[in-house]
C-alpha cells in the first residue's frame, strides 16, 4: 500500500477522542507521558491511552507483530513483565555500570498502550499495568529531566548495539530522538505532555484536568 494510500485510509477513520471523549485525569495522563519520547510519529497521540489520534487498532497489531512479534496476549504479557524486571537496562548496567530504566519504562507504556489498542488487553488492564511500573520510575527519578536522560543513554546502548550486530534496519538517528527529547522538556512548548503533567503531578492528590 503506498504512502498516499495510506494516509487517505487514516484521515477517513474516526478521530480518537469519539471514542474516549473523558480527558485523562492528572495521574493518568503522567503514566501515559512515560511513553511520550518514543512517540514520535505525526499520528501519536500523548495524551490519550490510545496510542494514536485516529483510530486504527490493525496498526497498532500490525506494529506489536513486526517490532516485538507479539500476536498474542501471553506475549504481550511476557514482554511487559521481562521490560519491568530487567529489559535492555541489564546490558546497560554490564557495559556502563548504570542501569537506564527510562528506556524500558517507555517501551513498557508505549506497548501496553498498543495492547490496548490491539484488543489483547482491556482498558482497565492497560491502566493496572501503567500502575505497575509507577513506583519504580519515581524512585528512580525527581524530574522529566532525570527521565529523559536515562531514556537517551539507554536508546544509544540498544543503537550501538544494534549497529555492532549490523541490523538491516537502522533506527532513526541519535539526534533524532534528541531534538524530539528537547521539544518535550521545552518549558515555551504547551503541547508538550511533560508540560501539561509535571513530574510532581503523581505525587500529588489525582485530579481532573
Amino acid at each position: 500500500m503506498g504512502l498516499w494510500s495510506i494516509w487517505r485510509r487514516t484521515k477517513s477513520q474516526p478521530r480518537t477522542d469519539t471514542r474516549y471523549p473523558t480527558p485523562l485525569t492528572a495521574h493518568q495522563l503522567w503514566m501515559v507521558s512515560l511513553s511520550a519520547p518514543v512517540s514520535r510519529d505525526h499520528d501519536a497521540s500523548r495524551t490519550t491511552l490510545y496510542p494514536f489520534t485516529r483510530l486504527d487498532d490493525d496498526s497498532a497489531r500490525g506494529w506489536l507483530a513486526d517490532q516485538w512479534e507479539i500476536t498474542s496476549r501471553e506475549e504481550l504479557v511476557d514482554r511487559l513483565d521481562e521490560l519491568s524486571r530487567s529489559g535492555y537496562r541489564a546490558r546497560a548496567q554490564r557495559l556502563l555500570g548504570v542501569a537506564p530504566l527510562a528506556w524500558d519504562a517507555a517501551l513498557y507504556v508505549d506497548i501496553a498502550r498498543r495492547g490496548f489498542a490491539a484488543g489483547l488487553i482491556t482498558e482497565a488492564e492497560a491502566w493496572t499495568a501503567l500502575k505497575n511500573i509507577v513506583p519504580s520510575v519515581v524512585s528512580a527519578y525527581s524530574s522529566w529531566q532525570g527521565y529523559a536522560d536515562h531514556y537517551l543513554l539507554g536508546r544509544k546502548v540498544w543503537r550501538d548495539g544494534l549497529e555492532a550486530a549490523r541490523d538491516p534496519s537502522p533506527p532513526a538517528p541519535q539526534a533524532v530522538a534528541d531534538a524530539h527529547l528537547r521539544a518535550l522538556l521545552d518549558p515555551a512548548n504547551r503541547a508538550s505532555p511533560w508540560n501539561l503533567a509535571p513530574w510532581d503531578s503523581i505525587s500529588r492528590p489525582d485530579r481532573a484536568r
